[in-house]
């Protein structure tokens, strides 16, 4: 079984300082046929004016992870911790027992571009905290965020995994989620996976089917989510 999610329907918020595209309900935008996929809840497509930013606002029993674009996200929150996340960088937030935290373009001049990935924990009240790095590409799907940190990922307290997806023009690659449940999301170039045509912000969920994938002709990065059938 799949899920097609083109990137044209996805929810839209527009606020001057945030332009942003919801693959599956968040805020203002809600639709009962996509409220997300197994422990994935949210990917947020945020462009983020300079200078502007989210005010300090809070989060518990979520884990959010941030992954940067273009720009860098300055980060501040209720633990006294600031970071500054720049492009290339993942960072993975436990929001457990609760944590208010705001998040500002670091640049004064340039847009900041990142996604914003919820994943629900298999536990609650979790007490808060993050993992941050850059994680370079090893071949054509690198793990950025799973269980156990393997291969120099970041941990995430869920039966869950995200890959990101790297295929130059004309390769091909199988996708087959070993938990049964798995879903793709486009963040540039085109590609056709089961016969369906997809470019950027698209995603294709696929339940007990594996996908084959091929690049188009500008190649493809992805994020590739392999997800659990029970979420805890």
């Amino acid at each position: 079984m799949l899920y097609l999610r083109h990137a044209g329907e996805r929810g839209k918020a527009n606020f001057g300082w945030l332009d942003s595209r919801h693959t599956f309900s968040f805020g203002h935008y809600y639709d009962p046929k996509h409220m997300g996929i197994s422990a994935l809840r949210v990917i947020n497509d945020d462009t983020v004016a300079p200078g502007a930013g989210f005010d300090t606002h809070g989060h518990r029993d979520m884990e959010i992870i941030s992954y940067v674009l273009s720009g860098a996200i300055a980060h501040k929150d209720s633990m006294g911790n600031q970071f500054v996340v720049p492009a290339g960088e993942v960072q993975r937030m436990t929001a457990g027992t609760g944590i208010t935290h705001s998040e500002y373009n670091y640049s004064d001049s340039e847009p900041l571009k990142f996604l914003q990935i919820w994943i629900i924990p298999n536990q609650r009240s979790l007490i808060p905290g993050y993992q941050q790095k850059a994680i370079v590409q090893s071949g054509k799907l690198t793990p950025l965020v799973t269980p156990d940190g393997h291969d120099g990922s970041l941990t995430v307290h869920q039966d869950a995994s995200i890959f990101r997806l790297q295929l130059k023009a004309g390769e091909s690659e199988n996708l087959d989620a070993t938990r049964g449940i798995g879903y793709l999301h486009v963040i540039e170039g085109a590609a056709r996976a089961n016969q369906q045509a997809l470019g950027a912000g698209d995603g294709l969920g696929a339940l007990d089917e594996p996908l084959q994938l091929r690049a188009g002709e500008q190649g493809i990065t992805a994020l590739w989510f392999d997800l659990p059938r029970d979420i805890g």
